[in-house]
């Protein structure tokens, strides 16, 4: 054995030491956040829990969640225990607005056949469950465990929602694969969006860290997959509808509709056979 591969385990530890910042397990914040979810809703994994189990598995998920976050919080000037109360003091709230969100998507999509389906297999279901408990997190300025955990939910469904988000009533993800939202990025009521929508900066530098640079979305608006809408100063007006595969980097009043015009050429066919689509925006 050469010398650089004895000596490799001293310098991952010597590395590990030079890492001063006091960071969550990635398994337990997992375990945490999805045992929370299976309790919020006992569809996922045991519907018959009795009223004494969910009395007690409350109890201990927050005494799991002031565990976690007690070594994160220990360099700031704040009180761990006063961080769990107020966190786990938005969750009755932050649950009625995921029963509303599950009612959207059971009267938006025709293939669901009910909430318990929405609440089982729906991926934007899951990811909005993991993001608005993640917002909490973030509001509450917990270090590093709201992106934890929003990346977990980023890895089950492939759908990218920074916790610092601000996302309304009734939103609705129809597949959801390959969606990104920003941190700044503000989302009214009852919006839909489809997959592959970007919520994002128009450019990207670090000296913009706490500046708004995500459009703003405002309420009844759909977004058709594909569509890429970026910049801080960028709003989508009420009522607006953007089609498939739009490009934008400007504002657009209310009830509007945004429409990409595509042009399809058949290789190798007569004018009579080129198609062209042509659509008004």
């Amino acid at each position: 054995m050469t010398n650089t591969l004895k000596n490799f385990p001293a310098r991952l530890y010597k590395m590990t030491r030079a890492f001063y910042r006091e960071v969550p397990s990635t398994v337990e914040a997992r375990e945490f956040i999805d045992s929370l979810v299976n309790l919020l809703f006992l569809v996922r994994a045991n519907k018959n829990m009795s009223l004494k189990e969910i009395e007690l598995r409350w109890e201990q998920i927050q005494e799991r969640f002031l565990k976690i976050i007690s070594p994160l919080c220990a360099s700031q000037d704040c009180c761990c225990e006063s961080i769990t109360e107020r966190f786990f003091g938005e969750i009755p709230l932050i649950f009625t607005g995921l029963m509303q969100d599950a009612e959207m998507y059971d009267r938006c999509d025709p293939a669901s056949y009910c909430k318990e389906e929405v609440i089982l297999c729906y991926p934007g279901f899951y990811a909005m469950i993991i993001h608005r408990l993640a917002h909490v997190m973030y509001k509450l300025n917990i270090p590093i465990l709201p992106r934890v955990v929003a990346e977990w939910a980023h890895s089950q469904t492939g759908i990218d929602i920074h916790p610092g988000a601000t996302i309304g009533k009734r939103f609705y993800i129809d597949h959801g694969t390959g969606i990104v939202i920003g941190e700044t990025c503000i989302i009214g009521d009852n919006v839909k969006i489809y997959q592959g929508v970007t919520l994002g900066a128009a450019y990207v530098d670090k000296e913009l860290k706490g500046v708004r640079r995500h459009p703003k979305i405002e309420d009844n608006v759909i977004i058709y997959a594909g569509s890429t809408i970026l910049g801080g100063d960028t709003t989508i007006g009420h009522d607006t509808v953007i089609g498939g595969n739009v490009w934008l980097t400007e504002s657009v009043p209310p009830n509007s509709r945004v429409y990409h015009r595509p042009e399809i050429i058949i290789k190798g066919a007569g004018p009579s056979r080129q198609k062209k689509e042509k659509t008004e925006k």
